[in-house]
């Protein structure tokens, strides 16, 4: 859609304003074999997206209706995350500014339709620093000295300063405690040090990509850290965990996603403690003999404590194993 907001009629002498591009951008999430995912279209790394237009009914109907038609797969659960206007956010073109309206939206991967046009990737992928399920990423371990530098290259003292906090916050430098929640900060971080390809940094100063992360087109991985961030915080208080859950499942399996989602180990007496207190769930009265071991009883989300806990929240412990 291009929308000339600032337009007036000819010859009457007020100077015309830019045009208004606004696009719709979808961060459709899910999880499988205990790895996180986010969906894209194409052969780029692109997430689902198309302009707002007026035939739409609403924003969130305009949404549904390019992910289907680019996925073949309607939404379910979805919310607004946020909306993307910076100036020159894309290109430097005054003429024209782009606005990105985003949302996350949930699902199980396995009920999404089969597509020769979308893709599912691991969103470790793109932030490979992360992921601290099997310790320390090794990314970090090139990521903080290269923070380092750049914080004492700073112009001034105070520069300099502000530099390193907001690195060791970030990052967990002197033996600061790693805050899965603070993923866009730290993307962020590394886009105005230039250590990451969509910064446009000299190719010789970014780390491989298996380091820095796979880029995407424009700004989508921003946008991507933002339903990321989202994410992690929300299943602290909200049982939206469910919505990537099959029918039912084992208590296994539900800590499984809860950690693939905030990368990071849960302990496992505490996790299904809290599982039990909250009444979270309740027994189906059978069993999964998936489990590689002794047959493990199988659950299901108890529906009436969304009603409930829509209103007080939900914690999921996310303390170390």
């Amino acid at each position: 859609m291009q929308d000339n907001v600032a337009g007036t009629k000819k010859g009457s002498g007020v100077r015309k304003g830019p045009d208004i591009n606004v696009d719709l951008i979808a961060v459709v999430a899910a999880v499988t074999d205990t790895k996180p995912c986010v969906l894209t279209i194409g052969q780029q790394d692109v997430l689902p997206s198309g302009p707002f237009e007026f035939s739409h009914r609403s924003l969130q109907s305009g949404l549904r209706d390019w992910v289907e038609q680019q996925t073949g797969h309607p939404l379910g659960y979805i919310e607004q995350l946020y909306t993307f206007a910076d100036r020159d956010r894309i290109g430097a073109d005054r003429e024209q500014r782009n606005i990105s309206i985003s949302y996350l939206a949930l699902t199980r991967q396995d009920a999404m339709a089969v597509s020769r046009k979308s893709h599912w990737k691991s969103w470790y992928e793109y932030f490979p620093w992360e992921d601290h399920r099997s310790g320390t990423p090794e990314a970090l371990g090139i990521l903080r000295p290269r923070l380092i530098a750049w914080a004492k290259s700073g112009s001034d003292a105070a520069a300099r300063r502000e530099r390193r906090q907001r690195s060791a916050i970030a990052f967990a430098f002197d033996d600061r405690p790693w805050n899965e929640e603070l993923t866009l900060q730290r993307y962020e971080l590394l886009y105005e040090a230039a250590l990451v390809g969509e910064a446009g940094g000299a190719l010789d100063s970014v780390p491989a990509a298996t380091v820095c992360g796979k880029t995407m087109v424009g700004d989508h991985r921003r946008i991507l850290a933002t339903g990321i961030a989202r994410l992690r915080s929300k299943i602290k208080y909200r049982p939206v965990v469910f919505e990537l859950m099959r029918p039912t499942f084992t208590l296994l399996q539900l800590q499984r996603t809860v950690e693939a989602l905030a990368g990071r180990l849960i302990n496992k007496p505490n996790f299904r403690r809290l599982v039990e207190q909250q009444e979270l769930v309740e027994e189906t009265g059978e069993t999964s003999l998936d489990t590689g071991g002794r047959p493990a009883k199988l659950f299901r989300f108890r529906h009436v404590v969304h009603d409930e806990r829509a209103v007080i929240g939900t914690k999921l412990p996310l303390s170390r194993a």
